[in-house]
């Protein structure tokens, strides 16, 4: 192996062996006490040590690395204290997950590392964020991501790398090629010669690097790195390396010929590097010994502070309280002056009022500039706050919620608009892993709300009229809001702004300008998890939300004889159940109206919550009216036959006459 020492000092090259060294050694030492049963899982990155060690050097100590699970070199060449990394795989409180999550799924604000989540691709576009966020604030900083050429093949790699390069976000994007996705070889996994050549199609200069040469490493990304703050760009890296064990050590390596082994064995990069130093006499043998004593000296002492640590001793209150980041709601009193808007303006209203009062807040989605979005919610937002924060981006959902998230990570607030509530399927995976997942796991919370334009009776057929809040409600670590009226709409998007927890928003289009009320013009904001009682009544509860409320409204101005308690709930997550289970007790009868279909809907959870806490009050069956278990279809006759409105009136009568 050619190593060229350049303009590199003896103390720096010194340093490069010692931080190669030492992941090699707590390898060594991690693969011992793995079959000792004292941890359960390892992920192996022996013989790709240089990478790590390599552009973590190369990078300062301000500017955030996101890492792979074998990236050990990453943790130690940032000088996380051992034992904290022995507890954090043994699950124990001194790690970094509260023993809520193993190996290297975690991140570190302290350290400016922050970790991947199983389903690799995330982690690219929470760069572009992280860099997007450094960029907004001139920090001259480069962020640094790595994956594997496996990861490569998923939709979120090309996401990120097209994100990061309209935008001209100073990424730095690692993969490290080691052969093999699990068992899967290269020549299975992409059809091009070099993964390098990817920067092309997307406009970015990249390079490949040998992966095994800790100075070529280095040296090469150091250049990189200095260019990059000065000339603020993404970089696609592509690593040559091998990995020497298995996906993890269960997985074994048979797959893997025995020649191609040894052939990668021949290019260790530590036992080569080892070899360059003493024969050019920047270290002798004892040395090199006192080193490794040193740093075998390190181990087994940090070893001792971990295992000599209790297990964790956690209670249901801990687990339930980490869910969320604590957030202190702070009333903001509306002013005396109103005037009668729509739906559609009370949002565009809270949306502008925020970002006056929130300078660190950036608005993300397509065709939300300069066109105001599909709805004009944002129509002439661009001339009050600029493009830096009123951001058209491409059509990429996944990679879009993945920069909201980093942005969230580098201190900024972000809101997302869904074009349509229906395409949050194509960025469900950061949404319910990344998002949702982070403050439990490692106490980083995501500061993001996604705006939701949901719901039918428009004749937008099946792609554009779902109304799909269940799909989070189920998740913990999301909040979910479905305002009715412009008056909850304006205020309760204030608070999911404020609020640094992830906040599904939806929006009825249906509402958009039908709904008109007499609104405060100033600044205000409403407490999640408090329901409205919109009528008092004595004998039935009718509970709802979203459109569905006004359809309620529609059957009861029909029917005025009818003493009806009705509940707008508001917020879905958190439910008010003090307000449901009072109006329950009081009248004796109960039924749910949502817009979504039946099976697995909200209604389902509200009437066993019902059951469960007010059986004794109940008078007759709860009844749950819901749309279709279909697909919601186009032609209006069919729409109208697929909605629950239509069925309301008849429900809510037999139920009367129970």
């Amino acid at each position: 192996m050619k190593y060229t020492i350049g303009k590199l000092e003896k103390p720096t090259l010194v340093i490069l062996y010692k931080n190669l060294l030492k992941p090699r050694m707590v390898e060594e030492k991690m693969l011992v006490l793995l079959r000792q049963g004292k941890i359960s899982k390892w992920f192996s990155g022996i013989g790709q040590e240089a990478i790590s060690v390599g552009v973590t050097m190369a990078m300062h100590d301000d500017e955030y690395i996101l890492p792979m699970h074998r990236n050990l070199g990453v943790f130690t060449s940032r000088h996380v204290p051992l034992y904290r990394l022995f507890s954090q795989w043994q699950g124990k409180a001194s790690g970094f997950t509260k023993g809520r999550d193993r190996s290297f799924h975690f991140g570190t604000q302290q350290y400016k590392i922050v970790g991947m989540i199983s389903h690799l691709g995330p982690q690219l576009g929470v760069a572009d964020g992280i860099a997007l966020a450094s960029k907004l604030k001139n920090k001259n900083q480069v962020t640094t991501v790595f994956t594997g050429e496996g990861g490569t093949s998923e939709g979120d790699f090309h996401e990120a790398l097209n994100i990061a390069s309209v935008w001209q976000l100073p990424v730095l994007f690692c993969i490290e090629n080691n052969g093999y996705g699990l068992s899967t070889p290269t020549n299975e996994q992409y059809n091009c010669e070099n993964l390098a050549d990817r920067g092309i199609g997307y406009g970015m200069e990249s390079h490949i690097i040998d992966g095994n040469n800790i100075l070529e490493v280095y040296t090469t990304v150091d250049d990189i790195a200095k260019s990059m703050r000065k000339n603020p760009r993404p970089v696609l890296l592509e690593f040559r390396t091998f990995r020497m064990r298995g996906h993890e050590e269960a997985s074994g390596t048979k797959y893997v010929p025995q020649a191609v082994l040894d052939e990668w064995s021949a290019k260790d990069p530590i036992s080569n590097y080892e070899g360059f130093l003493k024969e050019n006499e920047f270290l002798t043998e004892e040395e090199i010994d006192i080193i490794k004593s040193s740093i075998s000296k390190e181990i087994n002492e940090h070893l001792e502070v971990s295992f000599s640590e209790n297990d964790i001793d956690s209670h249901e209150t801990n687990e339930l309280n980490d869910v969320f980041k604590y957030f202190e709601y702070k009333h903001v009193k509306e002013n005396s002056n109103s005037k009668e808007i729509r739906f559609i303006d009370a949002v565009s209203e809270g949306l502008s009022q925020s970002m006056e009062r929130h300078e660190d807040l950036v608005l993300m989605g397509q065709d939300i500039a300069e066109y105001g979005g599909v709805f004009k919610i944002t129509e002439g937002f661009v001339e009050q706050f600029g493009k830096d924060r009123i951001r058209n981006t491409p059509i990429c959902e996944s990679g879009i919620i993945e920069t909201a998230m980093g942005l969230s990570i580098a201190g900024m607030k972000s809101v997302v608009e869904m074009q349509f509530a229906d395409f949050v399927s194509s960025g469900f995976n950061p949404i319910v892993n990344y998002l949702a997942k982070s403050h439990y796991r490692w106490g980083q919370h995501a500061d993001v709300v996604i705006r939701m334009p949901c719901g039918g009776g428009v004749g937008a057929g099946p792609f554009h009229s779902q109304t799909n809040e269940a799909w989070f409600t189920k998740t913990p670590g999301l909040k979910v809001v479905y305002p009715a009226f412009p008056y909850d709409a304006k205020g309760l998007l204030a608070t999911a702004i404020n609020d640094p927890n992830p906040v599904l928003f939806f929006e009825h289009k249906g509402l958009y300008r039908s709904i008109r009320q007499n609104v405060p013009t100033g600044y205000y904001t409403l407490p999640f998890g408090k329901a409205s009682t919109i009528k008092t009544g004595e004998d039935i509860t009718i509970i709802s939300y979203g459109a569905a409320v006004h359809w309620a409204l529609e059957t009861l101005v029909k029917h005025p004889k009818i003493s009806a308690e009705l509940i707008d709930l508001r917020t879905l997550q958190p439910l008010d159940t003090e307000t449901i289970f009072n109006s329950v007790k009081k009248t004796g009868k109960c039924i749910i109206l949502q817009e979504d279909s039946l099976f697995g809907g909200v209604a389902s959870d509200i009437s066993s919550l019902i059951m469960e806490h007010c059986f004794e009050y109940l008078d007759a069956p709860i009844k749950r009216v819901a749309s279709l278990d279909t697909p919601i279809p186009f032609a209006s006759g069919l729409e109208a036959q697929y909605l629950s409105k239509g069925k309301f009136e008849s429900v809510l009568l037999n139920l009367l006459a129970y």
